[in-house]
């Protein structure tokens, strides 16, 4: 039915809002239909009132939709609503984690810079940077994630960019971000974290002196294991770049992903309130086994970064890693000696899943990067879902019984 179109009272006011609200209804803008949840806009182009407004639009000199390979309503709601969780000036949408990573690198820096990349970072990260991106010029080394004066001195003249996650995957090591951050400013270098793991629910790194914050949103965001996705958020005049990048090369998040995205959003906080709560319960019992020599966990006491992790998280993440005795081979029967945890590499799902990173997530890694990054046979990973504590810690023991 037609109508007057007045947003009016039927957009809220979230001025001055915490959080958990931003999290429910930042981003949305109604419709004249007056909807109350996100509408889909499942749309490859958008149609103007004449050839002038169309070639204004296109040349962005007036706001409007134009393709939705960069520009579509649902994608854009996600954007704002990531951008306003993280305190960010705008966010960028893109198809896969790795694609965020993929689209920052490539709008930010050029054959010729210099790039310094925590050593801890995901397998498929240091594929990223070793193999293709030093093939177009760049200057990429590794660096050790915690220890802030082999940052300092790895800096060159010619550094650009910063790139880090903190808490890392698998071992949960984390960087003072405040105190990087100064490092890479007063060398003139933008600092990104990979945030993926604590989420906005638990860690905001441009509070803490971040200049880029990078998500893979097929993780906690999503929450339930169903679609790829990832978003990079920060200072406009960055993101700027990005969304020239994503106009030309296109990798696009899909509107439907971005409305599932959404929805996971708006129950974030609890489900990271409850993976944390198990995690810690089965990282305590864990460091307790006879058959367990070593439990990565920020939430641990015996944790290097316990401290660290108090001050600029708010909890400590639902991924623990653990060594066993017995090399690969004890850890694959670990493995398939369990029997309700899900034997897969991806995380960030209801359901808790179980890997073998050294053979799964760092597998194309050559051995020395493995052991560079403190990936051995012996690591198991597990990331903590949300189904009874008492369950998965029954589902381990008969992993540890088989060793």
């Amino acid at each position: 039915m037609a109508h007057d179109w007045d947003a009016g009272r039927l957009d809220s006011d979230l001025s001055g809002a915490g959080p958990d609200t931003l999290a429910v209804r930042a981003g949305q803008q109604r419709t004249p239909e007056g909807e109350h949840g996100e509408p889909l806009f499942f749309t490859s182009s958008y149609v103007f009132r004449s050839a002038a407004d169309a070639a204004a639009t296109f040349a962005g000199e007036m706001p409007g939709n134009v393709y939705s390979r960069y520009t579509n309503p649902t994608v854009r709601a996600f954007e704002q609503r990531i951008a306003a969780m993280e305190g960010a000036e705008q966010a960028v949408a893109t198809s896969s984690g790795m694609s965020a990573i993929l689209a920052t690198v490539m709008s930010l820096c050029s054959a010729g810079d210099h790039v310094l990349v925590s050593r801890s970072v995901f397998g498929a990260t240091v594929s990223l940077f070793e193999k293709y991106f030093k093939r177009f010029g760049l200057e990429v080394d590794f660096v050790p994630l915690v220890d802030l004066q082999r940052w300092e001195r790895a800096f060159k003249p010619n550094t650009k960019l910063v790139f880090v996650e903190s808490p890392s995957n698998p071992l949960a090591e984390l960087v003072d971000i405040e105190a990087l951050a100064g490092i890479c400013h007063a060398k003139g270098a933008l600092f990104a974290v990979d945030n993926c793991f604590c989420t906005p629910a638990l860690q905001q790194p441009l509070a803490l002196g971040a200049d880029i914050v990078i998500h893979s949103a097929t993780k906690y965001i999503d929450g339930q294991g169903r679609c790829l996705g990832g978003v990079v958020a920060g200072r406009a005049e960055l993101m700027k770049e990005l969304v020239g990048f994503l106009r030309t090369a296109g990798p696009t998040m899909s509107p439907f992903n971005a409305w599932v995205f959404l929805k996971g959003l708006e129950t974030l906080r609890l489900r990271m309130q409850a993976h944390c709560a198990s995690a810690q319960v089965l990282a305590d019992w864990l460091e307790q086994q006879s058959g367990v020599e070593k439990v990565y966990y920020a939430g641990l006491e015996s944790h290097p970064q316990h401290e660290l992790a108090k001050r600029q998280q708010k909890d400590f993440g639902a991924v623990l890693s653990f060594e066993i005795a017995g090399g690969k081979e004890a850890a694959w029967r670990f493995i398939d000696a369990t029997r309700l945890i899900s034997i897969t590499a991806n995380l960030g799902d209801s359901k808790t899943t179980i890997t073998h990173p050294a053979t799964t997530t760092h597998g194309r890694l050559s051995p020395e990067e493995r052991a560079n990054a403190g990936i051995r046979d012996s690591l198991i990973r597990v990331a903590v879902g949300l189904e009874e504590v008492e369950d998965l810690k029954a589902d381990l023991a008969r992993g540890l019984a088989a060793i």
